[in-house]
């Protein structure tokens, strides 16, 4: 049965099921077998809450995997030597991963190139002794990256940054600080965003640049970890650079016009957050389903009582029409088109739609729902997080209600 009228590219469809089967051939195997150090925090992070190096030992295992495989860099520029697909088949594919796998099998989050955390289109403008030092091993998946944006000072209106690059000689010495920066206590490199004209940036006409940043580099350290919701360790890290040098060849893209960069790195972590909310939804609507169904109370299964049904189907009528909103809005971009309104609308709703259903799975489940085992808890952690990442609800109704008073009416 198929709940979508119009047929997807077949070439999205076969990297969609593609990516499902390394899934299930590499990375739920590998969770199987390591389900103790995967999911005991003592086990899984180290003293300073980084993930532990076993723990990164199996991701590295998975993203080169992937990259043999030709899923991890799938969606990378060709000119970069990847496969060139577009936004559509990246939507498409994390939305599988995460409806596939679940929050348990986490893991997945490396078959694929993460927009932070491995290549992507971002990296189209790199030097060619970046591309030759750096590149390839990003594309086998030997190495990893994250994406330094957010300041203290500076979450949705990243206009604001104060991380400050002066020029000394033919380079440029870099001092700040960034927060919120994903994947930053397990990467090797990282993209760094900071003033380069200040009077550019206070005027909002450019004078931010981007650089490419290994991050063993003198100047550069991270931190500390940022844990969320009580746990031990984490993904977020806050970096401080002192005295950090880098050269003309770290440079990505123009000087002085990286902005443009980093609101597309911010548009694709729109486009994949849309994504793990469908598919977390959808796995945690099925998982409440299934469990209505055996689940007997006063007599009879809880799934015939409409307190328990009539809320999943509301739930599954939302995703329904968030998976509608994603397929259009990333094919709006495939086209060419800038699908502002379109994505700000599809990521606001989507988040909101996938966090509402697995918070009524868990009420489905009674406590059962609140347990470490079933998941639930965890998908319900990511969902919540993600109603802020990448632009919040607020910053993208600003958004949707500017373009609509712009006259982008149409719906």
């Amino acid at each position: 049965m198929a709940a979508i009228a119009f047929e997807l590219p077949d070439t999205v469809e076969q990297v969609r099921d593609g990516i499902r089967a390394f899934a299930e051939q590499e990375v739920i195997p590998r969770h199987e077998k390591n389900r103790d150090l995967l999911e005991n925090p003592r086990l899984k992070y180290d003293e300073d809450g980084r993930l532990s190096a076993p723990v990164r030992a199996l991701i590295k295992e998975i993203r080169m995997a992937s990259a043999e495989a030709g899923y991890y860099h799938m969606c990378v520029p060709e000119a970069l030597g990847g496969g060139g697909f577009g936004m559509q088949a990246y939507y498409v594919c994390w939305e599988e991963l995460f409806h596939s796998c679940g929050p348990h099998n986490w893991m997945m989050l490396y078959a694929l190139s993460h927009w932070a955390f491995g290549p992507s289109r971002l990296l189209e403008k790199v030097t060619d002794r970046a591309r030759d030092e750096i590149l390839g091993p990003l594309m086998s998946g030997e190495k990893s990256m994250c994406f330094g944006l957010s300041e203290p000072g500076a979450g949705s209106d990243a206009s604001m940054i104060k991380t400050r690059a002066r020029k000394d000689g033919d380079g440029w010495v870099i001092d700040g600080r960034k927060i919120w920066t994903s994947n930053a206590p397990i990467a090797d490199y990282c993209v760094l965003f900071a003033v380069t004209d200040a009077e550019k940036a206070a005027a909002k006409k450019g004078g931010i640049s981007a650089f490419l940043v290994p991050t063993d580099a003198p100047g550069f350290e991270v931190q500390r970890v940022v844990k969320l919701f009580g746990h031990i360790g984490g993904d977020e890290a806050e970096l401080v650079f002192e005295n950090l040098r880098v050269e003309p060849w770290q440079v990505v893209g123009e000087l002085d016009n990286g902005f443009g960069a980093a609101l597309y790195g911010v548009s694709l972590g729109r486009i994949y957050n849309s994504a793990r909310a469908v598919g977390l939804g959808r796995w945690s609507v099925e998982l409440a389903l299934e469990y209505a169904k055996q689940r007997i109370a006063f007599g009879k299964p809880i799934a015939e009582y409409q307190g328990v049904s009539f809320p999943l189907a509301t739930a599954a009528t939302e995703l329904h029409a968030a998976h509608l909103m994603g397929l259009n809005a990333t094919k709006l971009l495939d086209q060419g088109e800038a699908a502002i309104k379109e994505l700000s609308m599809t990521k606001a709703y989507s988040v909101q739609v996938g966090l509402r259903a697995v918070d009524q799975a868990m009420q489905a489940h009674g406590a059962m729902g609140l347990t470490n085992e079933i998941g639930l808890a965890e998908a319900w952690q990511y969902l919540r997080i993600i109603n802020i990442a990448d632009g919040s609800n607020e910053i993208l109704n600003k958004t949707i209600a500017q373009r609509l008073l712009k006259g982008d009416v149409d719906l």
